[in-house]
């Protein structure tokens, strides 16, 4: 399939599923998405690592809509279509820009991926325009190959989730049995682009005791991982296959974040909290199998106070 025809959205194949369906018409598919794109705020942001977020802040566009349809999500009234606004991509790109303008240390598209076009066509705008701070693709990674190689040359540092390698967990938290397939795939076309973290001091790896000292990543992956209750063999696993094929050229984050939403509260898993005690067993296993680039986080994330409010703020002109 040539690269035009897989960013029509007249027939959309852009995601795994393959919706097919018209969204140039009007019509949407899984990610409940017309073509136009939606989102729900862009604003300096600081929730993310250290070498993403900086002093500053971090210039996060969430848009809406999502094609995976995690039954945990945090961010459940934007993945769900609940809230949002329609924007051009000229707006898209003028968002960009001023972003830049208010010390943004960077530009992060979060949960882009079904907007590829829009998002293509306002990145080459403001690139033209000026904007010279990296470009962050902040995804589930329940991606098309093709779509991380329609983004080589715009994107910068690549920040994806690595949820799941189970298929029994993928499909029963976020309906896709085949994910591991496809984000395996999508992580090495993101390392191939990015083959070594570079940071803004010219280093490829972190030295400062505090990570307020740490200089901003300029190119490179961060691999996410969301550590769910029950789920810690499962953890180990995305562990293993992420140290063991990349080794030192990525970055693991491992997120004890996971927040129970209302919609999952009758789950006996994903109901409940993940435990201090959970949470130090799968740092303590990334350390025993090698891993040194990496994150971890402190107690504290576990509440909804950390849920940035999808209000619209820096949407509308």
């Amino acid at each position: 399939m040539s690269l035009q025809n897989f960013l029509d959205m007249s027939d959309c194949t852009l995601c795994p599923r393959s919706c097919r369906v018209d969204r140039a018409a009007g019509e949407t598919g899984f990610c409940r998405m017309p073509a136009e794109i939606y989102a729900a705020r862009a604003a300096l942001y600081m929730g993310e690592e250290p070498v993403i977020s900086g002093s500053r802040g971090s210039g996060a566009v969430f848009f809406v809509g999502c094609n995976m349809g995690c039954i945990f999500c945090q961010n459940y009234s934007i993945a769900k279509a609940m809230t949002g606004s329609r924007i051009s991509p000229e707006r898209l790109s003028d968002i960009f820009l001023s972003l830049q303008d208010q010390g943004a240390e960077n530009i992060n598209l979060i949960t882009a991926e079904h907007y590829l076009p829009q998002v293509i066509r306002a990145l080459r705008s403001a690139r033209d325009q000026g904007l010279s701070i990296p470009v962050v693709y902040n995804t589930g990674t329940y991606e098309r190959v093709e779509a991380i190689q329609a983004l080589e040359g715009l994107v910068d540092i690549y920040l994806p989730d690595f949820k799941y390698i189970s298929p029994r967990i993928s499909l029963a938290y976020s309906h896709t049995p085949d994910y591991f397939q496809y984000a395996s795939k999508a992580l090495q076309e993101m390392v191939r682009q990015c083959p070594e973290p570079v940071f803004a001091d010219g280093s490829h790896s972190l030295d400062a005791e505090d990570d307020k000292d740490d200089p901003m990543m300029v190119r490179g992956v961060i691999v996410r991982h969301l550590a769910l209750p029950g789920c810690g063999e499962d953890s180990r696993d995305v562990l293993d296959y992420l140290h063991g094929t990349y080794g030192d050229r990525i970055f693991i984050s491992l997120l004890n974040q996971y927040t129970p939403m209302p919609q999952v509260s009758d789950d006996p898993d994903l109901g409940r909290r993940l435990t201090r005690k959970e949470y130090d067993a799968l740092v303590d296993y990334a350390i025993s199998i090698g891993v040194t680039n990496g994150f971890i986080q402190e107690e504290g994330t576990q509440s909804r106070r950390y849920i940035p409010a999808f209000d619209g703020t820096g949407v509308l002109a």
